[in-house]
């Protein structure tokens, strides 16, 4: 079983390419290769896949990566199923993982909300999904540099806020504010309790 990730950026007519592309691109290059395991298409949209273990955290990954440009967003559909069938490329391919993933980024818009999860466990999706929405009434209104802090940390768990603060040359007291501003203890809260349900996501899902 694997991951799709299939995403389109808002908003992306406000902005010049150069502006976020080349960010996304470097991060999507740390996951896998493209075009195999990763492909951006179409000007603004993208498609990726992983292991599902690591799935909720890249997308989170992504949305703050891409929050680090003001007023830019990203909506992405999750599946989570079978590769039945290999192209050249990522977005070529096909299986139960592509068609959720597909079909969940087509509903958003209508959902009004920017990321959810289908994988093929309707009491899994329910849950996941409802803490998702929940999660997404503040990550949604995350500033740059509640953005950039929380992207810094995802990159990296054990950097220490003192770590922190000389990266970003400010006080580590600012650290610690920014942090709580971006809620990331609730994102990590999210995260550990997507990890403890991959498991079940992997092995116990029904087509």
């Amino acid at each position: 079983m694997i991951a799709i990730i299939t995403g389109d950026i808002i908003n992306s007519g406000d902005y010049n390419s150069e502006e976020w592309i080349p960010v996304l691109k470097s991060h999507l290059s740390t996951i896998g290769n493209t075009p195999v395991d990763w492909e951006v298409y179409r000007g603004d949209e993208f498609q990726v896949k992983l292991p599902v273990e690591n799935a909720l955290k890249e997308a989170i990954h992504l949305k703050a990566l891409l929050k680090c440009v003001k007023n830019l967003d990203v909506r992405m559909g999750i599946g989570f199923g079978d590769e039945t069938y290999v192209g050249n490329g990522v977005t070529e391919s096909n299986g139960l993982a592509y068609q959720r993933s597909g079909r969940t980024l087509n509903l958003l818009k209508q959902a009004k909300t920017n990321i959810a999860v289908a994988t093929g466990n309707t009491g899994i999706d329910e849950t996941l999904n409802l803490m998702l929405k929940l999660a997404l009434d503040f990550m949604d209104d995350w500033s740059v540099v509640s953005a950039e802090i929380v992207s810094i940390v995802l990159n990296n768990k054990t950097t220490s806020q003192k770590e922190i603060a000389k990266q970003l040359d400010i006080r580590q007291s600012a650290v610690s504010q920014r942090l709580k501003r971006a809620r990331l203890d609730l994102v990590l809260n999210l995260l550990n309790y997507y990890t403890k349900i991959s498991k079940e996501i992997k092995y116990d899902t029904l087509d």
